[in-house]
């Protein structure tokens, strides 16, 4: 059985056209072309790097208007400000700049 064939019957499956029961798809994360995904890192995977190279501490809040700031789309924040007009800090350049590098690390930007 080649790949294309492996593909045909997923797409089968999914269609309807292949009973469950008689199916068992396999595959290989080696196998597959992953140049396409970019890898997501935690808040604490980058806040971990951030303070082992540079030794200081960046909050959730500097993490999240980085990735806003590099075009790095969020998931769904349900943790929203009282009012339309509150203010939060400005990330200090040095820790922005940390963060970017982390972001460099683990191949989100």
């Amino acid at each position: 059985m080649n790949n294309s064939d492996r593909v045909e019957t997923v797409v089968q499956l999914s269609k309807g056209n292949i009973s469950s029961r008689n199916v068992r798809v396999e595959f290989s994360l080696e196998d597959m072309d992953m140049s396409g995904f970019r890898q997501e890192a935690a808040y604490e995977q980058i806040q971990e790097w951030v303070q082992e190279k540079y030794g200081f501490h960046v909050t959730h809040l500097n993490i999240a208007k980085t990735k806003r700031k590099c075009g790095i789309i969020e998931r769904q924040n349900y943790n929203l400000p009282k009012s339309e007009n509150s203010r939060s800090p400005e990330t200090p350049k040095e820790k922005e700049e940390a963060i970017i590098e982390a972001f460099k690390a683990f191949q989100m930007i």
